[in-house]
């Protein structure tokens, strides 16, 4: 069981937060029941908590004089850096929407979408032009590059009610979801 005289700067401590470790920054007694713990929390917040004699059984020790290690899940860090990798791909990949569905693009659709409609803001768009035009392609490019910059989160396509089913397939069969 660990003790609150266990608590010295730069100790990574499990308990004080739910599901995450602290690093001590500075420890103020009160006595010998009580002390003020400085911490700083995983994603850089510095906050303090009041500990009592009490709260120890709560509280472990995680690591004791190495601050990181290299015994990991590696099938875990290889799926976080997988994801991490193709939350990048946009930036490594300017056609990457095109290299990633099932379409072949006409000049003037990926002119329309990478030339003229990614570079402007706000990003909201009425695609309306001549039947026959390719604007579910344009529509679903536009719609796949936003999603993985992560700069779009819902969208709304409106279209007559007798295309609404064409449109859904289409969508679905050209552009699908996982990057």
């Amino acid at each position: 069981m660990m003790r609150l005289e266990d608590l010295q700067p730069n100790a990574s401590v499990q308990g004080i937060l739910p599901n995450s470790l602290v690093t001590v920054i500075n420890v103020q007694w009160y006595g010998s029941e009580a002390l003020e713990l400085t911490y700083k929390t995983p994603t850089g917040k510095v906050a303090n908590e009041l500990l009592y004699r009490h709260d120890e059984p709560r509280l472990e020790i995680a690591e004791q004089g190495r601050p990181w290690s290299f015994d990991g899940d590696g099938a875990l860090f290889r799926l976080v850096s997988e994801a991490q990798r193709i939350r990048l791909a946009h930036l490594f990949d300017p056609l990457l929407a095109v290299h990633t569905s099932l379409i072949d693009p006409l000049p003037h659709q990926i002119t329309g979408v990478y030339e003229v409609m990614l570079p402007r803001q706000p990003l909201r768009f009425l695609l309306a032009d001549d039947p026959g035009a390719g604007k579910t392609i344009m529509a679903g490019l536009l719609m796949k590059e936003l999603i993985a910059r992560g700069d779009l989160q819902r969208c709304l396509v409106v279209c007559p009610g007798s295309l609404a089913e064409q449109w859904q397939d289409e969508l679905y069969r050209r552009f699908p979801s996982p990057l």
